[in-house]
């Protein structure tokens, strides 16, 4: 059935992806954001354009009006725009998501859906996890703040009342995201590193089967439920960074360069299973190919 959906964090990577595909399912979108002049692709995308901040509820309670479900996709993470840090990141998510919740309710929106993040559920190791797994990381450390900030977001949206659904993303790659153009541009020039010996696993998510996801989750609706959304096949990062060097030719990366995330090797089975979903791109190496 179709919707009438607002998207706040309109025009972030993520959306970019997101707004064409709940167009092209036949529902009605609201790009709402904070800086009008860049969302060009959302209003190409024949998206209604509102203004709203997730730090004046009163904005996001007028951008919502009228919708069925609200996605929470506002983030302030540093990016290939240069803006963002991590620890405006986390104030966003600790105290921007009581706001969101708060303009959901003024705006007579019932349901919501949040994006957070896949290494809550790291092993830390080459074990395999799932959602019932929590890691622990040091204390004090970017992971470890980072994770008590989408941890509160979490409890923030499943306290609110609202029927939820939080997705966890794996980590990004793809168009927008930085990530991909930073490896390949670092392995040409011979300065690619992997993160410690490179024997950690990440699981990947090419940021098209996000938005994928995230449209079967609008149309399945699987109610109050905490979903893993990754690739198929979690590969160490030698793995990953190798595939890289050796399509451009170039040796091996050598170890030595910093760990920006714990181990994790994760499961996907319960999105699959509850959002009727499959990743395009199951692995890196159909992601990554050039």
């Amino acid at each position: 059935m179709a919707q009438s959906i607002a998207v706040l964090g309109g025009n972030g990577v993520y959306a970019r992806h997101l707004i064409p595909r709940l167009i092209a399912a036949g529902h009605t979108v609201r790009a709402v954001v904070r800086r009008p002049e860049a969302a060009g692709i959302a209003r190409d995308s024949n998206a209604e354009v509102c203004t709203g901040d997730i730090f004046d509820t009163a904005s996001m309670a007028a951008a919502f009006a009228g919708c069925d479900t609200a996605i929470n996709l506002a983030t302030s993470l540093p990016g290939p725009s240069g803006r963002g840090d991590f620890a405006a990141n986390d104030r966003l998510r600790v105290e921007g998501a009581p706001n969101f919740v708060t303009a959901c309710k003024q705006a007579n929106v019932s349901r919501v859906i949040q994006q957070s993040i896949s290494f809550l559920n790291a092993s830390g190791s080459a074990d395999w996890s799932d959602e019932d797994h929590r890691y622990a990381p040091p204390a004090e450390t970017i992971a470890s703040k980072a994770m008590d900030a989408a941890e509160a977001m979490e409890a923030t949206i499943r306290a609110s009342g609202l029927d939820w659904i939080i997705l966890r993303g794996g980590l990004f790659y793809g168009p927008g995201t930085g990530f991909d153009e930073r490896w390949f541009a670092g392995a040409a020039a011979g300065k690619l590193k992997m993160p410690g010996d490179g024997s950690d696993y990440v699981s990947l998510l090419h940021i098209a089967d996000m938005a994928a996801a995230t449209v079967a989750a609008v149309q399945k609706w699987p109610s109050r439920q905490t979903l893993i959304v990754c690739d198929d096949q979690p590969a160490q990062w030698r793995e990953v960074f190798g595939f890289i060097a050796a399509s451009l030719g170039q040796p091996a990366p050598a170890p030595g360069g910093a760990a920006g995330f714990p181990s994790f090797r994760l499961r996907n089975a319960r999105a699959k299973t509850a959002l009727g979903w499959q990743p395009f791109y199951k692995s890196f190496r159909e992601g990554l190919a050039r």
